[in-house]
């Protein structure tokens, strides 16, 4: 019966920074705004295929949650690293190498790499590979992976 994820939602502390963010940083698509319920919606990717919600709440009220974003394999690992820059984010991953660059998921396998939305939450830009996962390998750069596959 369940065929995917439609729609998510956050809590913002400012919503029209969220709308900002959101719409001008990342690019995604505005497709409904109520001032009097103080919440905004967005199409994420091509419009009717998924949506996320922005609701603003007190400071007090908001807990930090994480989602992703589907990308294409090239663009997570040879555009997401600018995109962010070029638009003040700061990525980050979990190799503990210090440097800024996808990783790889192994056990799913998938390419991804994170940054921060203004209130702190965790965003996400991921790639599934082709062939199997291997969650031995944990956490791992692309150039590993590739020692593997």
């Amino acid at each position: 019966m369940i065929k995917g994820l439609f729609e998510t939602h956050l809590f913002v502390e400012d919503l029209e920074r969220s709308v900002d963010f959101y719409k001008n940083v990342l690019g995604l698509i505005e497709c409904g705004y109520n001032d009097d319920r103080r919440v905004a919606f967005f199409w994420i990717g091509e419009p009717k295929g998924a949506m996320l919600g922005l609701w603003e709440k007190p400071k007090n009220e908001i807990d930090i949650r994480h989602f992703a974003f589907s990308c294409e394999l090239d663009d997570v690992l040879n555009k997401s690293i600018d995109f962010l820059k070029e638009r003040n984010l700061k990525p980050y991953n979990f190799l503990k190498d210090g440097k800024e660059k996808p990783m790889v998921f192994a056990w799913m396998p998938a390419a991804a790499i994170y940054f921060k939305d203004p209130d702190g939450h965790d965003l996400e830009f991921i790639a599934l590979l082709e062939g199997e996962g291997k969650p031995e390998l944990g956490v791992i750069s692309y150039e590993e992976w590739l020692t593997y596959v």
